[in-house]
C-alpha cells in the first residue's frame, strides 16, 4: 500500500508540473472566449482530459506493444492473472520503456537546447547560445541507442526508432500550436468561441503525451496512471483560471519539469536494458526537481520584490 501511495502521489505530482505550462496557454485562451464555452471547457473538458485522453491512451499504448492481444484482452489483463497475457507483457515491457524514454530525453533535449526559457542555471544559458548543436547531440543519442539495442535484442531496436520518430512527429505539432496560440489570444484569428474550445481540446491531447509516456517510468500500471495523471489533470484544471496568474509567478517551475522527464526519460532507458530501478526513484527525483525549482522560483521573486523597494 505504501509503494502505491508513492507511486500515486508522484504521478499527480509529475502531472501537475508538467501541465503547468499547459494550464497558463489555457487560462489566456480561455480569456477570449464566452463564459458559456469557458465552462464547458472546465467541466465536460475535464472529463474528456482525463478520462478519454489519460484513461484510454496509455491503454492504447500498451495494446500497441502487445499487438498479439486484443483490446479486451489488454483491458482485463490488469484485473486477472492470466499468465498468457501477463507473459505477453513482460516480453513487451523492454520496448515499451526504451521507445517512451528515447521520445522523453529527446523532449529534454529539444527543451534544452532549443528553447526560450527562464535561465535557471548558467549551463542553460550557455547551451542556448550553441543550439545548433541538437542535432548533433539527437543524432549521437539516437546512433547510441539504436546501436546497443541491436546488440541486445533487435526488437528493442525498433522501439528505440518508434519513440524517436514520435517525437518528431508531436514536436512539428507543438510548434504549430504555438504559433495558433499567438493568433488566438492576439484575437489576429477569426475562430469562432466552439472553435477555440476544440483547439485547446486537442492541445490539452497533445501536452498530455508526455504525462502519460512519462508516467511508466513510475509504473506499468494502467490503473495507476488513470488514477495518479486523473487526479493531477483535475488539480490543474481547478488552478487553470483561479490560481493560475499566481503559479505563473513560478517562472522556473517549467524547468523542473523538463529535468524531470529527462531524468525519467533516462530511468526508462537504464530499465529497458535490464537495469533493477527502485520505485521510489522515479517519484523521488519528480519530488526533487519540483522542490528544488520552486525553491529557486521563491528565491527570483523575493529578489525581485527587495529590487522594486
Amino acid at each position: 500500500m505504501i509503494a502505491l501511495l508513492i507511486t500515486i502521489i508522484g504521478l499527480c505530482l509529475f502531472e501537475i508540473v508538467c501541465g503547468i505550462d499547459n494550464a497558463v496557454i489555457n487560462a489566456n485562451i480561455l480569456k477570449t472566449v464566452q463564459k458559456k464555452q469557458r465552462k464547458f471547457f472546465l467541466t465536460w473538458g475535464l472529463f474528456i482530459a482525463v478520462f478519454i485522453v489519460r484513461g484510454v491512451f496509455p491503454f492504447l499504448i500498451v495494446w500497441l506493444a502487445n499487438s498479439s492481444l486484443n483490446l479486451q484482452e489488454v483491458f482485463t489483463a490488469f484485473f486477472t492473472d492470466n499468465e498468457v497475457v501477463i507473459s505477453s507483457f513482460q516480453k513487451s515491457k523492454p520496448m515499451l520503456l526504451l521507445a517512451g524514454g528515447s521520445y522523453l530525453f529527446l523532449i529534454f533535449l529539444s527543451w534544452f537546447f532549443l528553447e526560450e526559457k527562464k535561465y535557471a542555471l548558467r549551463i542553460e544559458r550557455f547551451v542556448y547560445k550553441y543550439n545548433v548543436w541538437f542535432y548533433a547531440w539527437a543524432s549521437l543519442f539516437t546512433t547510441t541507442i539504436v546501436f546497443f539495442s541491436i546488440k541486445t535484442d533487435p526488437i528493442l531496436a525498433l522501439g528505440a526508432t518508434i519513440g524517436i520518430s514520435f517525437f518528431f512527429l508531436v514536436d512539428g505539432f507543438k510548434q504549430n500550436a504555438e504559433k495558433v496560440e499567438r493568433e488566438l489570444i492576439s484575437k489576429k484569428t477569426k475562430l469562432s468561441n466552439w472553435s477555440k474550445i476544440f483547439y485547446l481540446e486537442v492541445l490539452d491531447a497533445s501536452f498530455s503525451i508526455d504525462g502519460v509516456i512519462g508516467a511508466f517510468a513510475f509504473t506499468t500500471a494502467v490503473p495507476l496512471i488513470l488514477i495518479g495523471n486523473g487526479l493531477g489533470a483535475v488539480i490543474v484544471r481547478k488552478f487553470t483560471m483561479k490560481a493560475m496568474r499566481r503559479i505563473a509567478k513560478y517562472t522556473l517551475l517549467k524547468n523542473g519539469a523538463m529535468y524531470s522527464i529527462g531524468f525519467l526519460g533516462l530511468i526508462m532507458l537504464f530499465e529497458s536494458f535490464g537495469l533493477a530501478v527502485p520505485f521510489f526513484l522515479a517519484p523521488a527525483v519528480t519530488f526533487l526537481m519540483f522542490s528544488i525549482f520552486l525553491f529557486l522560483s521563491k528565491k527570483r521573486l523575493i529578489k525581485k520584490g527587495t529590487c522594486s523597494n
